[in-house]
């Protein structure tokens, strides 16, 4: 009989979700450069194999200082992930529990469904011994159904996290076909692929008041894409830009190879850099961004 179930990814911002997501399905869906605040939506995973099938819900990372309506919305967008799933995983840091993990699992409380507690990045820890002892102090926090040390990068112990969320899921029909890796728009991914490279790039210059909107995606012999960046302040856009146009340039140069390995195709890649202030506080924009909740 066919098992099928949905399986949400918590836990507060940078602590590997995105990775370990895409590592499960095998694909890339998720953005995952390693800053906090990645992803800004609830992304949908697929993973499909033998005679089940998970649909992982990576969610943005639970933080405190949720002062723009962004933020908010952000916030609200991860707690709202957490509803009407067959299990929850909680991501935490190996060795390292802050306040918003404290908020996270706040957030579980009301959770009826398996929760799995997972330690990641394990493969940084030196002193095992060390880590047994914080592992069963963590533990013993709430009742979780099971506790992983993991390593999303390296790939231990996530075939055993598999194995316990097969378990956990309902007998039932696929929601999704075989070969399809993610509920998301092409549109979507793309964006998302753009604002990854903004990160990798920017994080020290540039807070997370950036976003990328695409505008047009025609698909011919080369795919056409026009992207509009947007920021919140008129020196924002200089630095994207940068001096003579060179940073927008490599933006613009990594964003495109990483478009072509998503789509298969060669892909002309057009960027423009706006403002619209305080947008962060803006509904309208927020909705036209598709972040909402």
């Amino acid at each position: 009989m066919a098992k099928f179930g949905y399986v949400a990814i918590a836990g507060r911002p940078n602590v590997g979700k995105s990775t370990l997501m895409n590592h499960l399905v095998g694909f890339k869906v998720s953005a995952i450069a390693n800053k906090p605040q990645t992803t800004r939506h609830n992304i949908r995973g697929i993973l499909t194999e033998k005679d089940y099938q998970i649909v992982f819900r990576d969610t943005p990372g639970i933080h405190k200082a949720a002062k723009s309506l962004l933020n908010k919305t952000i916030n609200l967008e991860a707690v709202s992930a957490l509803e009407n799933v067959d299990a929850v995983v909680m991501m935490v840091e190996a060795m390292r529990w802050t306040e918003e993990d404290d908020l996270v699992l706040s957030r579980l409380e009301h959770v009826n469904c398996p929760v799995f507690l997972i330690a990641n990045k394990v493969d940084k820890v030196k002193k095992r011994s060390e880590m047994l002892n914080w592992l069963q102090e963590v533990a013993a926090k709430r009742e979780f159904s099971g506790v992983f040390p993991l390593s999303a990068t390296k790939l231990i112990n996530t075939i055993e996290l598999k194995a316990a969320l097969v378990e956990v899921i309902p007998e039932g029909d696929w929601g999704y076909d075989e070969d399809e890796v993610t509920d998301q728009s092409t549109r979507f991914i793309c964006g998302e692929l753009v604002r990854e490279q903004l990160m990798t790039y920017l994080h020290q210059e540039l807070p997370y008041s950036t976003a990328v909107e695409v505008e047009k995606f025609e698909e011919a012999k080369v795919i056409e894409i026009h992207a509009v960046i947007w920021v919140s302040r008129e020196g924002q856009k200089g630095i994207i830009i940068g001096k003579k146009g060179e940073m927008l340039k490599r933006i613009g140069s990594s964003a495109r190879l990483a478009l072509e390995e998503f789509l298969g195709s060669k892909v002309m890649l057009k960027l423009w850099v706006r403002v619209e202030e305080n947008w962060e506080n803006s509904p309208r924009h927020l909705r036209s961004l598709g972040i909402t909740s």
